[in-house]
């Protein structure tokens, strides 16, 4: 099993979090890599750097606009000449009709809330976390049956023009996409147990049969994203029904859980996908500040086994997950779940 980290992945370091009505304590914090490698470590694997495979999958699911905002955002916003502070965060959230004449337009477009703040190195971050994705799916599309790649920043909030939810590039339908072009597999499955849908994906593959979406999250009623996640979405077009939501009710037991999870992957069986790729949040652990769920570090080392389960190739990414004093031993336990034979 392939691991991809690059170290650049730490240097973004976000110091604004607007959630609510109210400026938080970031929690999207550059020590969240340190753990994901020590539990990488105690499961006995090390990580590998990848490879620079450029800018085509980016610009592929995210356009080129979108992508050259996130390039030259913090230069453009250091460039005027009052002081707005040292991250890029809009005050005004508009995507339609803007002009897009300056930078604080263009972050009102492509910046959705308040918890996606790009400092000087956070596009270094999102380029080799979006590397990690793709070398993680090139080497499943080699013959690999699971590869990893250290997320972060995440990516399955990431709509296709818009950062938010500490999410800037979809790291999800970059691999998604990668295996479609240089595969043999013609249906991929994105599998997401974050505590929070990922409506960046929803959006992405909305009419499309190709690709399914399951996601598995809190009732997203004044809970984020909040806009989507609802059982009702279940896609449009050619895509109609393979889009799948399963919300649950905030406080739901570890056992419930599972139950749900049972649900999606036999949903997963009826669609047979070529190979999985797996959102994983680690933000279901049960005393996540982000959390409205029960699973244990234990039932972290479960969801895998749910996944492998299936007999596919998996592809992994390591994603959400904020108590930083457990983050290892549930990402050790994820990856055991993932290599147990």
């Amino acid at each position: 099993m392939k691991i991809y980290y690059h170290p650049h992945q730490a240097l973004h370091n976000p110091q604004t979090y607007f959630s609510r009505g109210k400026m938080r304590d970031p929690q999207e914090v550059p020590q969240r890599v340190e753990e994901f490698q020590k539990g990488i470590k105690s499961a006995g694997f090390t990580v590998t750097t990848p490879e620079d495979l450029g800018f085509d999958y980016l610009t592929k699911v995210h356009g080129f606009a979108y992508i050259e905002f996130l390039q030259t955002a913090y230069q453009e916003w250091h460039e005027v000449p009052e002081d707005w502070g040292e991250e890029v965060i809009p005050n005004v959230f508009v995507k339609d009709y803007n002009a897009l004449k300056g930078i604080l337009a263009k972050a009102s477009r492509y910046i959705a809330d308040g918890s996606a703040p790009i400092g000087k190195h956070t596009f270094e971050s999102i380029y080799w976390s979006a590397q990690g994705a793709l070398n993680a799916a090139k080497a499943v599309a080699e013959g690999e049956k699971v590869s990893v790649s250290v997320s972060r920043p995440s990516g399955h909030h990431a709509r296709r023009e818009a950062a938010g939810g500490f999410c800037f590039v979809n790291n999800a339908a970059l691999a998604a996409e990668y295996l479609l072009d240089h595969s043999d597999a013609k249906k991929i499955l994105i599998l997401d147990t974050d505590v929070h849908h990922g409506q960046g994906i929803q959006e992405i593959f909305y009419d499309r049969s190709d690709v399914m979406y399951i996601s598995l999250h809190g009732d997203p009623t004044n809970f984020y994203p909040a806009v989507a996640g609802f059982e009702e979405e279940r896609g449009e077009g050619e895509g109609l029904g393979f889009n799948i939501n399963y919300p649950f009710a905030h406080g739901l037991s570890e056992e419930a859980f599972f139950k749900v999870l049972k649900r999606a992957m036999n949903d997963a069986k009826i669609f047979n996908p070529d190979v999985i790729v797996h959102n994983m949040g680690f933000d279901v652990y049960k005393d996540d500040p982000q959390s409205k769920t029960k699973v244990t570090t234990k039932g972290m080392g479960e969801i895998a086994k749910e996944v492998m389960a299936l007999g596919k190739p998996v592809v992994g990414l390591l994603e959400g997950g904020y108590l930083i004093e457990t983050l290892a031993a549930n990402t050790e336990s994820y990856i055991r779940g993932l290599a147990e034979k």
